[in-house]
């Protein structure tokens, strides 16, 4: 009896540790890393026709106040864009929310009364996991660009800082005056188990671009 037992035991740790392992290629491969389509989606900042100027980010020209899916229609899970970040030549599918389920398929974009949709000019806020798809996100530096792509329009930001932190702070995601994204992660990157701390990256936009419409 204890033989079968112990082999039960022995077939359950196996299975287990294949699931574990499978999940953790599942996530890690939600990373669209193609060299060519992140310098793709940089350089066409460069190229704008004069006639589709970028954007400034001041308050009086950066007037959309409006989503076409607002947040209160969004569900758990559901796609709602992409960001890109040339600098780990990735692009990282996002989807709406930052539950366990939800992060398992890529970037989670928070949903709090502090946040804000790309489209609202406020605080955009993004988590991923710190060993799946933020994995490397300790390398991006100030003044680095992220582009996220959100309904029609693409925007661009420049990160201003980097910073470390506690996992119950809350200061981290407050309302901002100027559009920002913040992404956030757990840290330290080769903890094993539950991190005790955030890694934080914070950016301000630089402009927007009109874009033909997501499909998904």
């Amino acid at each position: 009896m204890r033989g079968k037992i112990g082999v039960f035991l022995l077939a359950v740790g196996f299975f287990l540790a294949g699931w574990n392992s499978y999940s953790w290629w599942k996530q890690t491969n939600v990373v669209i890393s193609s060299k060519g389509m992140t310098q793709s989606m940089a350089a066409n900042w460069s190229d704008i026709d004069e006639k589709e100027a970028a954007i400034q980010p001041t308050k009086k020209s950066y007037s959309f106040t409006h989503s076409e899916y607002p947040k209160d229609q969004l569900q758990a899970g559901q796609k709602i864009g992409y960001l890109d970040i040339p600098k780990l030549e990735s692009v990282y599918p996002a989807f709406w929310g930052t539950d366990k389920q939800t992060l398992k398929q890529g970037v989670g974009m928070y949903n709090s009364a502090a946040t804000t949709l790309p489209t609202e000019a406020g605080h955009t806020a993004l988590a991923g996991h710190r060993d799946t798809v933020f994995a490397g996100v300790d390398k991006l530096q100030p003044g680095d660009k992220i582009y996220l792509r959100f309904e029609n329009h693409k925007y661009e930001y420049e990160i201003k800082k980097t910073s470390v932190t506690n996992a119950d702070d809350r200061t981290v995601l407050t309302k901002k005056e100027s559009p920002t994204l913040t992404l956030t992660t757990c840290y330290p990157f080769d903890f094993i188990g539950s991190a005790p701390e955030r890694y934080i990256v914070q950016a301000k936009l630089t402009g927007t671009k009109a874009v033909e419409k997501i499909r998904f």
